[in-house]
C-alpha cells in the first residue's frame, strides 16, 4: 500500500495563493507541484473559508498560539483575495490615469480610498484634484512609439519626435518623452528602457557571458521585462527564458514593475526545469534586489548582468518580444488581462512547441531544449 503524502501548511499556502491569483489553470498548477487538482480546490477554499473554524474553547496555551498565528495569515489571504477580485473587475478596463479614477470605489465595503489608490498605483492626490488622463491620440502615439523602438531601440524622444512628425503627427519632443517615460521606454544609447532602473543600494555583479560558448541547454537563463500595450492601458511581462534553445520556461504579467512578479516567474521555472549554471538579466532594481538575487544564490546559480546600454548583452530575449509583439500582440489589441493572459498562454505554446526558429536551422525550442527529435515528441 503506497504511503500517504504529508504536505506542509507552507507548501498548502504557496499552492492555494498562485491558485488564488489566476493566471494559469488548475490542472497546470497540478502538474506543476505534484498534487491534484481536487486538493488544490480544497487548499484554496480552507485558505479562504477555514478562518472562522480556528478556535474552539479549551485550547491549551500553544494550540491558542498557533491557532492565532494561523488566523491571521487566513485574514491577511482573505484581505488578499477581496483586492484580487477588486483588482480582476477594475483593471480590465484600462490603466490610465482617468480610468484609474474611475475605478476607485468611495463606499466599497473593504477596501478605503487610500487603499484601492495604492492598488492602482495611483497618487490620491490625484485622485483628490482629478488630474486630465490619457486620450485617444496620445494611445495612438504610444502603440506608434512602441512599434518603432521595437524596429529602432537606439531612438530617444528626438528621433521618435521626427519620426512620428515624417508620419503626419504633429507632436513636439516634450510629449514624446514624457510618453516614452509613461511607457518604461529610453533609448539604448546611452542607456538602455527605463524598465532598467537600477538601485544604488543594490550589488551589481559583472557580466559573464562575454566570449562564453553557450553549447547545452540549461546552461544560462535568462529574463527581461517589456511593456504590453492594451486598449485603453498597458501592463508587464517578465519571462524566463533558456538561452541556448530559446524555451520560455516561465512568464507572467503584472499591473506594476515591482520585483514580485519577477521573483515568481524565477521560482516557477526552478520549480518545473533543471536549475541553469548561469542566470543573466539586466541591472534593473527588480532583479538586483535581495529577493530575486536570494533565490540564484540559494540555489548556487552564478549571476551575470548586463553592462549599462547594452540591450544586445541580452538579445535572446530582446528578440521574444520583437516576435512576440509582431506576431500576437499587435495583431490581437487586448482588452482586458483576463483575454492577455489566455492569448499569452496560446502564443507561448505556439513558440515552445510549433514554431520554428531559423537561428535553430528551423527547429522547435522544444525539440532544441528536451534534445528530442520533432516527430518522436509527437508520438
Amino acid at each position: 500500500m503506497a504511503k500517504r503524502r504529508r504536505f506542509t501548511k507552507q507548501f498548502k499556502a504557496k499552492v492555494a495563493l498562485e491558485a488564488i491569483k489566476g493566471q494559469r489553470p488548475v490542472h497546470e498548477l497540478a502538474k506543476e507541484f505534484d498534487v491534484h487538482p481536487n486538493q488544490i480546490g480544497q487548499w484554496k477554499k480552507q485558505l479562504l473559508e477555514g478562518a472562522s473554524q480556528l478556535f474552539d474553547r479549551g485550547q491549551d496555551a500553544d494550540t491558542a498560539a498557533q491557532a492565532a498565528e494561523l488566523d491571521r495569515a487566513y485574514r491577511q489571504v482573505g484581505r488578499l483575495q477581496v483586492e484580487v477580485d477588486f483588482l480582476k473587475k477594475k483593471v480590465s478596463s484600462g490603466l490610465t490615469i482617468a480610468a484609474k479614477r474611475s475605478m476607485v470605489e468611495q463606499d466599497h465595503p473593504d477596501l478605503s480610498i487610500r487603499r484601492q489608490c495604492g492598488l492602482l498605483k495611483l497618487h490620491r492626490s490625484s485622485y483628490y484634484r482629478g488630474p486630465r488622463g490619457e486620450s485617444e491620440k496620445n494611445l495612438e502615439l504610444m502603440r506608434l512609439i512602441d512599434e518603432e523602438y521595437l524596429r529602432h531601440p537606439f531612438f530617444g524622444s528626438r528621433k521618435m519626435r521626427d519620426y512620428l512628425v515624417q508620419l503626419g503627427h504633429g507632436v513636439n519632443r516634450k510629449r514624446v518623452r514624457r510618453l516614452m517615460q509613461l511607457m518604461g521606454l529610453e533609448s539604448i544609447a546611452p542607456r538602455k528602457k527605463r524598465t532598467t532602473v537600477p538601485d544604488k543600494g543594490h550589488k551589481i555583479y559583472p557580466y559573464l557571458l562575454r566570449d562564453l560558448p553557450i553549447v547545452r541547454p540549461d546552461q544560462v537563463w535568462a529574463s527581461d521585462i517589456t511593456y504590453v500595450p492594451m486598449r485603453g492601458g498597458f501592463v508587464y511581462l517578465t519571462v524566463v527564458m533558456d538561452w541556448y534553445s530559446r524555451y520560455v520556461l516561465s512568464w507572467e504579467v503584472s499591473v506594476t514593475m515591482d520585483e514580485s512578479f519577477c521573483v515568481s516567474s524565477l521560482e516557477r521555472a526552478l520549480r518545473r526545469y533543471s536549475k541553469p549554471e548561469i542566470f543573466n538579466t539586466d541591472q534593473g532594481s527588480q532583479y538586483t534586489g535581495a529577493a530575486f538575487t536570494g533565490v540564484l544564490t540559494d540555489h548556487g546559480i552564478k549571476i551575470s548582468m548586463d553592462g549599462k546600454g547594452r540591450a544586445t548583452d541580452n538579445i535572446m530575449v530582446e528578440r521574444l518580444w520583437r516576435s512576440l509583439k509582431y506576431e500576437d500582440i499587435y495583431i490581437r489589441e487586448y482588452e482586458t488581462i483576463a483575454d492577455l493572459i489566455d492569448g499569452l498562454r496560446a502564443y507561448f505554446e505556439f513558440y515552445n512547441n510549433r514554431r520554428p526558429h531559423q537561428g535553430l536551422n528551423g527547429r522547435i525550442p522544444a525539440e532544441v531544449y528536451y534534445q528530442t527529435p520533432l516527430l518522436r515528441m509527437a508520438a
